[in-house]
C-alpha cells in the first residue's frame, strides 16, 4: 500500500503499553545457549549505530549534487555541500561554466533581520532561488518568499495579496485558481482582487476539490489551458461517501476530525463530474458524459504527482484530451472533448484483465494535438512499451518501442522533430534491471538511442527546451557523478560535481551488498540488498533482520544508486544483526508485467513466499546467518507484511515489529486495495474474496514476540486497522505488544526517532537476547 509521508499534530507523550503480559525476558524466544551470550548494551553502542541513521550520515557526503533547479533553457542552479556548509551555484549550460549565485553570508544575515531569527550561512533553508528583473532575486526560505536587492544589503517579505488558500498559477503568471466555500475562486496576484468563478458549489460538492480519502487538502486540482483563458477540473460528488472520524489526544472534550473516507465496497463513493471553465466569461461548461470514477491511470488519487495529468489541453486551447478509468483499474478511456461546448467522443480503450497503468510512477501517455496522435503506454506485449495511436479514429499506427525492459518515464516530446526522451530499465543487456538509463526515440519508430551508458542508476532534469539534460549516476557502492550533457547525443559538457565519501568512510560506513536469489517459482530471479556490522566477524552467527515492503507500487530495497542511509538497515546491522532487504515477486513494477502480477487478487501474499525462500538461501550460502533467529518489520504496507508473517510462517519469524499496517483493507481507502485485490465479491455463503487478506483472521497463529504500532490520527491508514488485529489477538488470549502514538499522523513526524529506538530495543531484546541501553534518546540535528 501507500507509505505516505504524514505531519504531526502534536508532541503529545506517548503510550507504550504491552498487553496480557510484561516483555519477555532477554533470550527467553532464543534456541539452545543464545541466552547465555547476551550482552549489555550501552549508551555508547547505540551512539555509534545512529552515525548511520540518515539525519547524520547523509551530511557527510560531499559534493552529491543529484538534482537542479532550471532558471530558463540555458542555466540551472543547485546546491553543493561539503564540510564547510552549503554553497548555491549556476551554472551557464552552454559553456559549462559554474559560479557562485549569492553571497551566503550576506543573505544569511540579510534574511536574519528580515525574520527576525538567526539564519546560519552554512545550512540556509532556501528551497527556491530565482533572478528578479532589477538583478537582484527572490528566494523561498520556511513557506515564505523574500525579494533581495542585487547587493544583498537588505531582503524583504513578499507579501500575499488575497486569502491564503493555496492557488494553482497561470501559465501567463498574472492569476491563480483557488478553492473556497466549495467553489473555484480567482485571484489576480498583482492586485489580490478575488473572483468567484463557480457560484453553485455546496458541501461536500465542491469544484477541484482534493479527497481522495487517505489524503487530503485545501489544493485545487485543475489544469489551465496554455493561453489562460480555460480551467479544466470536475466538481466532486462526495455527498453520499462514507466519513472517517479520529479523535484528538488532548485535555477536556476531544476533538474530533471528520471526512469524507469511501472504503472497499461501499455502494456509494466519491465521483467527479468534469467541467471546464470560462475564465473572462466566468461560465461552466459540462462535458457531455456521466459522471466519471474518482481515478488516474497510475495511482491511487485522481491526481498523482502534483498536477492532474491524465488531462491534457492541445496547444491552442481548442480541444481537451483526458483518461478514465474503472472503479478496479482494469479499464481505461482515451477520450477528447471540444471544451466551448462540451462535447466528448471516445479515441480508445484498452482493457487488462488485472490492472491497467499508464507509467511506472509516471504517467505515460501525451495528447499530440498538432499531429492529430496519441502517444499511448501499454504493457500488453508483457513489458511497458510506447505505442503510437491516430487520434481522429483509434487505430494504432505502430509501436514506438518494443522488446522487454521498460519504458518507465516519458520525460519530453518534441513535436516538431518527432522525438521521444524516456527513462528506461532493463532495456540494455548485462545491466541491473532497477538501474533507470535515458533514452530517445523517433516516432517513426526506430531502434531507441542510449543517451547514458554507464551502467549506473541516472537521475534526470532536462532542461526546458531539451537542449541539455544534467545527469547525475551512481550505484549502491558509487557515489553519484553528476554530469552536464546535450540531448541530442548524450555528450559530456561539463562536470557539475563528483561526489566524496571521504568523512562518511571516516565514521566506519561500508555500502550495503548487493545480492540475488530464486523466487519461489525456481526461476525467477530477485534482487536485493545486506546490510553487515562494520564489525562483522564470519565466524560468529548473526540473528537476521528481514525489512519488507510489499508494494506492489514498490519493494523493499529504498533504490539501488547511492544512498548514505537505506532507513536505519545499517544503524541496526551496528547493534549484531544481519539486515537484508529482498525485492519479492509482485513487488516491484519495474520488472515484467507477469513479475508484477505475481499476486494480483491474493494481496495476502505480500511477497512472503519470496521473503522465506529467500533467507533461506542466504542462510544455506551464509554460516553466519542464524536461520533460528529471523525477525521482520515494515511500516504500512510492510507493517501488514510483517503480521502476517508472524501469522502465516510462525516457525519461521521469531520476532516482528508492524508498524501502521493497513491489516484489513476493508479498513482502508477504496481506491488502492480495489486495484490490487479487486472488486469486493460476496458469495452466496456470506464469504469475500477479502476474507484472506484479513490479518486479525490468522491471529491465533500468532507464536513469537510481535509488536504493534500505529499513530492515533493516522488519516492514511485508520488507527482502527491495527485494533482489528488487538482485538483478535486478546480474544485468542495472546501475548503481545502494542505502541499506541497519541496525535500522530501515518509517519510519526517528529516522533519518529522514538519509535525507531524503540524498534532497536525490541530486536535487541527479543531476537539477539541482549540488553538495551535503557532509555536511550535519539539525537537528531535540531531544525
Amino acid at each position: 500500500m501507500p507509505s505516505k509521508s504524514s505531519s504531526l499534530l502534536s508532541h503529545a507523550p506517548l503510550l507504550a503499553a504491552p498487553l496480557l503480559g510484561g516483555m519477555l525476558l532477554a533470550g527467553s524466544l532464543l534456541p539452545g545457549n543464545a541466552a547465555a551470550q547476551a550482552r549489555a548494551l550501552t549508551a555508547q553502542d547505540y551512539a555509534r549505530a545512529e552515525r548511520f541513521v540518515g539525519y547524520n550520515a547523509n551530511p557527510l557526503v560531499d559534493h552529491a549534487v543529484t538534482t537542479v533547479t532550471w532558471l530558463d533553457d540555458g542555466r540551472f542552479w543547485y546546491r553543493d555541500h561539503d564540510a564547510t556548509g552549503d554553497r548555491f551555484m549556476v551554472m551557464d549550460a552552454a559553456t559549462g561554466q559554474a559560479s557562485t549565485a549569492f553571497d551566503r553570508d550576506k543573505l544569511a544575515a540579510a534574511l536574519s533581520k528580515a525574520t527576525g531569527k538567526p539564519v546560519k550561512a552554512d545550512k540556509l533553508p532556501v528551497t527556491a532561488w530565482s533572478v528578479a528583473t532589477d538583478g537582484g532575486f527572490e528566494v523561498s526560505l520556511r513557506g515564505k518568499r523574500f525579494l533581495c536587492d542585487p547587493a544583498i544589503e537588505g531582503c524583504a517579505e513578499v507579501a500575499a495579496k488575497g486569502g491564503k488558500e493555496p492557488g494553482v498559477a497561470s501559465p501567463d503568471g498574472k492569476s491563480e485558481a483557488f478553492i473556497r466555500d466549495w467553489n473555484l475562486w480567482l485571484r489576480d496576484l498583482a492586485t489580490g482582487v478575488e473572483t468567484p468563478l463557480t457560484t453553485d458549489g455546496t458541501t461536500d460538492y465542491g469544484y477541484a476539490t482534493d479527497n481522495a480519502g487517505w489524503t487530503h487538502s485545501d489544493r485545487a486540482i485543475l489544469v489551465w489551458s496554455p493561453d489562460s483563458t480555460k480551467i479544466a477540473t470536475f466538481q466532486q460528488d462526495q455527498r453520499k461517501t462514507g466519513t472517517m472520524t479520529l479523535v484528538k489526544t488532548t485535555v477536556g472534550h476531544p476533538e474530533v476530525e471528520t471526512w469524507k473516507y469511501p472504503l472497499v465496497g461501499d455502494k456509494d463513493i466519491t465521483m467527479i463530474e468534469r467541467v471546464v471553465i470560462d475564465v473572462p466569461a466566468k461560465s461552466v461548461v459540462r462535458l457531455e458524459m456521466p459522471p466519471d470514477q474518482h481515478r488516474s491511470t497510475q495511482c491511487d488519487d485522481v491526481s498523482c504527482f502534483g498536477g492532474w495529468e491524465d488531462v491534457q489541453w492541445s496547444a491552442d486551447g481548442k480541444s481537451l484530451a483526458f483518461a478514465s478509468s474503472s472503479r478496479d483499474h482494469k479499464d481505461v478511456w482515451l477520450r477528447i472533448a471540444d471544451p466551448v461546448t462540451g462535447a466528448v467522443r471516445e479515441v480508445m480503450h484498452e482493457h487488462v484483465p488485472t490492472w491497467f497503468e499508464s507509467g511506472i510512477n509516471a504517467i505515460n501517455w501525451r495528447w499530440l494535438a498538432e499531429s492529430d496522435e496519441i502517444l499511448w503506454w501499454s504493457q500488453r506485449n508483457g513489458w511497458g512499451n510506447l505505442y503510437l495511436y491516430d487520434a481522429g479514429n483509434g487505430t494504432l499506427k505502430h509501436a514506438v518501442t518494443s522488446g522487454d525492459g521498460n519504458v518507465t518515464e516519458v520525460l519530453r516530446v518534441d513535436q516538431d522533430s518527432r522525438t521521444v526522451w524516456f527513462e528506461g530499465v532493463g532495456r540494455v543487456a548485462g545491466v541491473h534491471p532497477y538501474y533507470r538509463q535515458l533514452f530517445k526515440v523517433s516516432l517513426d519508430g526506430g531502434e531507441p538511442v542510449l543517451l547514458t551508458p554507464e551502467a549506473a542508476d541516472h537521475s534526470i532534469g532536462l532542461s526546458p527546451d531539451g537542449t541539455y539534460f544534467v545527469d547525475a549516476y551512481s550505484t549502491s557502492a558509487r557515489p553519484p557523478v553528476t554530469l552536464l550533457r546535450r540531448a541530442d547525443d548524450g555528450s559530456t559538457i561539463a562536470t557539475v560535481a563528483t561526489a566524496d565519501i571521504s568523512r562518511l568512510r571516516a565514521i566506519g560506513w561500508q555500502p550495503p551488498e548487493e545480492f540475488t536469489v530464486t523466487a519461489r517459482d525456481g526461476t525467477t530471479t530477485l534482487y536485493g540488498m545486506m546490510f553487515k556490522p562494520t564489525s562483522f566477524d564470519a565466524s560468529k552467527q548473526y540473528p537476521v533482520v528481514d525489512y519488507v515492503y510489499p508494494g506492489p507500487q514498490t519493494g523493499s530495497v529504498r533504490g539501488y544508486g547511492f544512498s548514505a542511509a537505506q532507513l536505519d538497515h545499517q544503524a541496526l546491522a551496528e547493534l549484531g544483526f544481519v539486515v537484508v532487504a529482498i525485492d519479492g515477486m509482485g513487488s516491484q513494477p519495474w520488472r515484467s508485467k507477469a513479475f508484477h502480477d505475481a499476486y494480483a487478487g491474493d494481496i495476502a501474499d505480500n511477497t512472503l513466499p519470496d521473503q522465506v525462500t529467500g533467507l533461506k538461501q542466504l542462510g544455506a550460502r551464509f554460516p553466519w546467518i542464524d536461520l533460528d533467529r529471523v525477525g521482520i518489520w515494515g511500516h504500512s504496507g510492510g507493517g501488514n507484511a510483517t503480521a502476517g508473517a508472524m501469522f502465516h510462517y510462525p516457525d519461521f519469524f521469531k520476532v516482528g515489529w508492524a508498524e501502521s499496517g493497513n491489516h484489513d483493507n476493508r479498513n482502508y481507502e477504496d481506491d488502492w486495495a480495489e486495484k490490487w485485490q479487486g472488486l469486493l465479491v460476496t458469495n452466496a455463503d456470506g464469504s469475500t474474496n477479502y476474507d484472506t487478506q484479513a490479518n486479525w483472521a490468522y491471529a491465533k497463529n500468532l507464536q513469537g514476540k510481535l509488536m504493534l504500532t500505529h499513530g492515533t490520527l493516522d488519516d492514511n491508514v485508520p488507527p482502527s486497522s491495527t485494533l482489528l488485529v488487538v482485538k483478535a489477538l486478546i480474544e485468542a488470549n495472546k501475548d503481545f505488544d502494542l505502541l499506541m502514538i497519541p496525535n500522530a499522523r501515518h509517519g510519526y513526524g517528529a516522533l519518529n526517532p522514538y519509535v525507531m529506538r524503540r524498534r532497536w530495543d525490541y530486536f535487541v531484546q527479543h531476537l539477539a537476547g541482549d540488553t538495551p541501553p535503557p532509555q536511550y534518546r535519539m539525537q537528531p540535528p535540531a531544525d
